[in-house]
């Protein structure tokens, strides 16, 4: 995940009041002279979706009256906060003193210190995440180093490794009786790795965490002059280092840590409701609330379309709630963040669990409108949510059809499932026409919503065309671009293009190819351009997630996938003024006319999609095509724009969301609530639905978590294998107990002293 350190929590107070009840949460900071950070702190903390919390605040020995002040102004911001005082004896001792002070209701204590803040759904995910995996005793997250030293720290929990190294940062949830069993902290003392002996001190108890896979906490990577270990003499690091290996020498044994994504489904019945789960009851709900389901959120045109719908609609009538639900590195989360309340249901939960955190929401916020779009579990849970819930409506957008992608893709989703959606959606009039003839929708309740583009954003009079390609560093060399903007996967038929680029080539020296996108065909497309001896007229961008630079400097744009719905870069490409040639498939066509570009026909089956052997009758019409742009340029850029203002910006598209998101709340489809009404003594079918989906999805789920993990988590193999080395050989020796030999030696204790040799990988 690409990080914009800016975007911190608790730039500003944004609560929600909720009925009051007793802390589930006990968080305990210590204080000392720590006003430069703590409003930061405290608005990540007041800004928590789940507000059953109680923060105890030590005063660790302030002697500064201004310092004493600001604690007393801290106090008074809300009544869950409360302020202790006591001599200084050091961080830990504080933290200690703090815990003495926690509710007697509550369940978890929450270590935040002063200058470091939550993501604002942290506690809702931690308090999820230990109720639904009781063996667990504390619970983290990956976390962001910020101010001064930025980075991302995403390890992979080893418990061998946290012999050696401290993996985890202070900020974590512990049961209390946990935390209370070890003797919290216990040290009065200054300049020591406090936290890595709590970790410890846990685990020799045969304790093992929940390491949930977002980043849900900002560690403050304070200036040098500030931070007491760093800073630290020779003497206190050994000091430090000595209280470890004190508490290293005695653990015989470590577990490991349940750490997410994970795939372990396999036929276990699904949750409905979570009885130890307390639900917070908004007060005053003003707004309408509306719960999206989506697969992800990173670089893509369906992507795209959801974070401008959150981005774009009237915040003061709508409220988002967003809920991902396939394991991804989501390198747009702080872009979706910034407009809705966001869950990854792949980085904090089991899949059994899922439902009932979708039960949770939907009676925790009162939701108005269940808005699904590409998301294949949305689609599974749908029938369930519609029988559960026959008065909220549903309605759901699709992108495209898909006959290589299981027959259909969403649209047979979505088709198979049309009793309980009251509206779908959809990005072109052919898809629209598609849905009704051949899925059998109703036409009444299946309607073409084009996605459109913000003019104002691609507005070619922005750009300077020689910066543009200075920065991208471009050498132009008096060459047309053409630019292919998109992931470099099968769907978009990059060894097409190199067919294409090669017979132009052939035909003429003045054209430059710009690749603007990452994918899975990166670099073999690279390498087949090397062996077909163009690659010196291309230029390979990666991934670019500002896209209108590209277009700026670009003469054409080319599309020839083997499906779209309608390319949000032909939206995008002729807002820029740039003419496009695409691929007629979807709705293209719809938008590219005779003015702007040119529509080839798409000769290719779908479920040919992997035979790469393209024809003369394929390739030729592109040539001919860029040739016919390129001979009359001008007046094909002066009509692209124009094409995108008679109609398709994204003030359209928006506009025409809001007034079916109002129409469909207030006036849901009475036939559908009817149906469901009826279908209340068959929820168990239902059910059973969302069950078969999870196994006939594991292999895929899977292998995305497999993927996630080894792309985007720290971790240290040479740990990896003697762990699994370690796990075997106490599997081999639980299994050999049984054993008459091991019998007689296990009563002569040598077993037991054979065991902890083993276990210890001496």
């Amino acid at each position: 995940m690409k990080v914009d350190y800016s975007l911190f929590p608790g730039r500003k107070i944004e609560k929600e009041e909720y009925e009051e009840k007793e802390p589930i949460f006990t968080v305990i900071t210590p204080y000392y002279n720590a006003s430069k950070y703590i409003d930061t702190t405290m608005k990540s903390l007041l800004n928590q979706t789940f507000p059953y919390w109680e923060w105890i605040i030590t005063d660790d020995g302030c002697k500064d009256q201004k310092e004493l002040e600001k604690l007393k102004e801290i106090e008074k911001q809300d009544k869950r906060i409360k302020v202790v005082h006591k001599e200084n004896e050091g961080p830990a001792a504080a933290r200690d003193y703090a815990a003495k002070f926690a509710s007697k209701l509550s369940k978890y204590i929450v270590l935040l210190d002063t200058d470091d803040m939550i993501n604002k759904t942290y506690l809702e995910c931690v308090y999820w995440t230990l109720e639904t995996n009781q063996g667990a005793t504390w619970a983290y997250c990956d976390s962001i180093n910020f101010d001064g030293n930025e980075f991302t720290w995403t390890k992979w929990f080893q418990p061998r490794k946290m012999l050696k190294e401290n993996l985890l940062v202070i900020t974590g949830v512990i049961r209390k009786d946990a935390f209370f069993k070890v003797g919290g902290f216990g040290f009065k003392e200054k300049k020591i790795y406090e936290d890595w002996c709590l970790w410890l001190k846990l685990m020799r108890e045969g304790m093992y965490p929940v390491r949930m896979s977002f980043y849900g906490c900002w560690y403050r990577q304070k200036p040098l002059e500030e931070s007491q270990l760093r800073q630290s003499n020779t003497e206190n690091k050994e000091r430090a280092m000595y209280l470890v290996n004190q508490i290293v020498d005695t653990i015989e044994e470590t577990k490991p840590a349940i750490q997410y994504p994970k795939e372990d489904y396999n036929w276990e019945e699904i949750t409905e409701e979570k009885e130890e789960i307390i639900i917070p009851k908004i007060k005053n709900k003003q707004k309408k609330q509306i719960l999206m389901m989506i697969p992800w959120m990173t670089t893509g045109g369906a992507d795209k379309f959801n974070l401008d719908i959150i981005k774009r609609m009237n915040h003061e009538k709508y409220e988002f709630t967003i809920l991902t639900t396939e394991p991804n590195a989501n390198d747009w989360r702080q872009d979706f963040e910034e407009y809705a309340t966001v869950y990854d249901l792949t980085s904090f939960l089991d899949r059994k669990y899922w439902t009932s955190f979708v039960n949770y929401i939907i009676q925790k916020k009162k939701i108005d409108l269940i808005f699904n779009t590409n998301s294949q579990y949305g689609y599974a849970i749908l029938p369930y949510l519609k029988v559960k819930y026959p008065t909220i409506p549903i309605i759901d957008y699709i992108h495209m059809e898909e006959w290589y992608w299981r027959n259909g893709g969403y649209s047979r989703d979505s088709s198979s499932i049309a009793s309980v959606i009251d509206k779908t959606y959809i990005c072109n009039k052919n898809s629209e026409k598609i849905l009704v003839d051949y899925f059998k929708r109703n036409p009444k309740d299946v309607e073409t919503m084009y996605i459109g583009v913000d003019e104002k954003v691609f507005d070619p009079n922005k750009f300077d065309k020689k910066s543009c390609l200075e920065d991208l560093k471009i050498n132009k060399d008096g060459k047309f671009i053409i630019s292919y903007i998109c992931r470099i996967a099968e769907q978009k038929r990059p060894y097409l293009l190199l067919e294409i680029i090669k017979r132009l080539q052939e035909r003429r020296k003045d054209v430059l190819f710009v690749i603007a996108g990452d994918g899975p065909f990166l670099a073999e497309m690279k390498k087949k351009a090397k062996s077909y001896k163009i690659i010196d007229n291309m230029v390979f961008l990666g991934n670019v997630k500002d896209t209108s630079k590209v277009y700026a400097i670009s003469d054409i744009t080319i599309n020839c996938s083997i499906k779209e719905g309608l390319a949000l870069t032909a939206y995008e490409s002729l807002a820029m003024g740039v003419p496009v040639i695409s691929s007629d498939v979807g709705g293209q066509k719809e938008l590219v006319n005779e003015k702007v570009g040119v529509i080839v026909p798409c000769m290719q089956k779908e479920e040919d999609i992997f035979n790469f052997d393209y024809q003369e009758q394929e390739i030729m019409p592109y040539v001919e095509g860029i040739e016919k742009i390129l001979n009359n340029l001008e007046e094909y850029k002066k009509e692209a724009r124009k094409r995108i203002l008679n109609g398709f910006t994204i003030d359209n598209m928006i506009e025409n969301m809001e007034e079916a998101f109002e129409k469909t709340i207030e006036n849901p489809n009475q036939d559908k609530i009817n149906s469901a009404q009826n279908m209340q003594e068959h929820i168990d079918i239902c059910k059973e639905l969302i069950t078969k989906y999870f196994i006939a999805s594991s292999p895929d789920y899977d292998w995305l978590a497999k993927e996630f993990n080894r792309k985007n988590v720290d971790r240290d193999w040479k740990f990896d294998k003697e762990e699994n080395k370690r796990m075997y050989y106490e599997r081999t020796l639980e299994y050999k107990i049984k054993h008459p030999f091991y019998v007689l030696l296990n009563k002569l204790h040598i077993y037991e002293k054979l065991k902890k040799i083993i276990k210890r990988g001496e």
